[in-house]
């Protein structure tokens, strides 16, 4: 992997939740058992196509908030610098980044992240028993590789599976570029898994389309024996990012306020074995919430 990708997936590590009593830290101060020194679990986090690691903060500060340390990996070769160039080209730069190598190159970004995290000073920080991954668009498809999804080139299976990842948050997952049986890629994943749409979740740039039942599919798929499926009633595909007016000015700080509350009900479902705020969510969110499935959660 090029040295200039390696930092760049590494470089948030120092932004990690967990020591965030820093006073010019951007991260709200962790919650008791992080201030308490015990080990804190940790979610590593994957942007979509064209972002950046800045691009979730409203998830991640949340999550530092609840006690959960947050890394956001910045994937150098898909990231906001595509948007940087010739306008003429950009169709082709948003079509070499949906590649098979840039994919790889974006989970392997992940390993890498951990790898460094876990071997370095914050290392005691972290609950590495407790690791989940997450992502939004083309980063939940990273987000899927690495809990075990697998693709199929050249007759062999490619299996980029992270057994540190012990959960995922799927957030607006577009098919598998050049896939048409997502069953083939994603029966073998086996963690818990969170996947969060809308019903207006349309994935529309450039030399690509991806219509908000393919989210729905996505989950269908899933081998996860333990899964979730939170569907929006309208909205957009980019208002899961930080993005303020996107899907609607009313709507988009609604669906955040219930995304954040979703994902933290998932995560202690999975690691507290407390399962009431995933059965009252819907009731809590329910005018802004079309569909909700829980699956052995």
């Amino acid at each position: 992997m090029p040295p200039i990708r390696s930092f760049t997936a590494m470089c948030l590590a120092a932004a990690l939740a967990a020591p965030a009593a820093r006073a010019d830290s951007p991260i709200p101060a962790p919650a008791a058992s992080a201030q308490a020194g015990k080990p804190v679990p940790l979610v590593v986090f994957s942007h979509g196509i064209g972002g950046s690691r800045m691009g979730y903060s409203y998830l991640g500060r949340y999550w530092a908030s609840q006690g959960y340390a947050s890394l956001h990996v910045q994937h150098v070769g898909s990231d906001r610098n595509l948007w940087v160039g010739n306008p003429f080209g950009l169709v082709g730069r948003l079509h070499d980044a949906a590649q098979d190598k840039e994919a790889i190159a974006r989970v392997l970004d992940l390993h890498f992240a951990l790898d460094q995290l876990l071997a370095g000073p914050l290392a005691a920080r972290v609950d590495a028993n407790r690791i989940v991954a997450a992502g939004h668009s083309y980063g939940a498809n990273t987000t899927l590789l690495a809990a075990g999804a697998q693709v199929e080139r050249g007759g062999q299976k490619l299996d980029f599976r992270d057994p540190r990842i012990k959960a995922a948050i799927i957030l607006s997952a577009p098919p598998f570029y050049g896939e048409t049986d997502p069953s083939k890629i994603l029966a073998g994943i086996t963690v818990p898994t969170l996947h969060v749409t809308a019903t207006e979740d349309i994935i529309r740039i450039p030399g690509y389309y991806s219509g908000a039942n393919d989210r729905v599919a996505v989950f269908d798929a899933t081998g996860s024996p333990r899964k979730a499926l939170a569907v929006f009633s309208g909205g957009s595909h980019s208002m899961f990012t930080d993005r303020s007016g996107t899907g609607g000015m009313t709507l988009n700080p609604k669906v955040k306020e219930a995304t954040r509350a979703l994902s933290l009900a998932f995560l202690k479902d999975v690691f507290d074995g407390e399962d009431a705020a995933l059965r009252q969510w819907p009731t809590q969110f329910a005018g802004i919430v079309a569909r909700y499935t829980r699956l052995g959660l």
